[in-house]
């Protein structure tokens, strides 16, 4: 069953990762979609690959202006954007009191005032036709405090807030937002050493699934939530962490792996 037939889809950060795993799977469902991205050989490639129903455009999503631009050209090659994956992201690796303004700026600049542009480009065609699913993608980091993560943490909390505040307000205009919380998955921004799906999975042996995920898994969330199969959801958050937000295994205690 083709569970997005008929149906216009931006994918920001849509050239690699999780972002090209959701492309792949919304052609597969039957849309056309838009994949955007600064990675620019990547998302040609991801394009061509895909066919006729994908094209890609280079997109900054920290730019007004390029927001603009890219509603207008989408509009005119595929028709009107029924869905908006906000899925265009950075991470950093830094201790709060070594984290530089600028540094703290750039993360919450990509991250969530990306998010908050796309939802302000995409929204009043949207609303003008009465029809339109939001999925912002936040992370577990938007839900719990992690070491080493100020800036990112702080961006994927202000996703979580802002996908509620964009609920309510354009819930009643026939326009459903929702937010996809992914734990650890399996790409290149997490996995810059590329190493092994088996060597990644020894970091995650302290949660229930005790593995990373691969980014289809992410991407299936998205897909729910884009499909009129989620026609009833709104502000809702799915969380795709392998319950790595439950918290963390006492090693030995019961119930813990390998103790009877």
């Amino acid at each position: 069953m083709a569970r997005l037939a008929g149906k216009v889809a931006i994918i920001t950060g849509g050239a690699r990762g999780m972002g090209a795993a959701t492309s792949r799977l919304f052609v597969a469902e039957g849309a056309r979609v838009a994949i955007t991205d600064l990675l620019e050989e990547d998302g040609a490639r991801l394009a061509a690959e895909l066919g006729p129903a994908a094209r890609f455009y280079k997109h900054d999503v920290t730019s007004e202006a390029g927001w603009a631009a890219l509603v207008k050209q989408v509009e005119a090659d595929l028709g009107p954007v029924d869905i908006l994956v906000n899925n265009a992201g950075i991470l950093l690796f830094r201790a709060l009191l070594d984290t530089s303004l600028e540094e703290y700026e750039r993360v919450l600049r990509v991250n969530l005032v990306g998010e908050f542009l796309g939802i302000k480009a995409v929204a009043p065609g949207m609303v003008a036709r009465g029809k339109g699913s939001i999925v912002n993608i936040s992370s577990v980091d938007g839900m719990k405090g992690a070491n080493g993560l100020g800036a990112y943490a702080s961006s994927k909390w202000g996703v979580r807030g802002l996908t509620r505040v964009a609920a309510m307000e354009l819930g009643h205009k026939g326009v459903r937002v929702n937010s996809v919380h992914p734990g650890g998955v399996d790409t290149a921004m997490t996995n810059q050493g590329g190493q092994s799906r088996d060597k990644v999975n020894e970091r995650f042996g302290n949660i229930p699934l005790q593995r990373v995920a691969a980014p289809e898994e992410v991407a299936r969330a998205s897909l729910f939530l884009a499909s009129d199969e989620s026609s009833y959801m709104a502000g809702s958050e799915i969380v795709v962490d392998g319950g790595m937000v439950l918290g963390h295994y006492y090693p030995g205690v019961p119930g813990a792996p390998g103790v009877e």
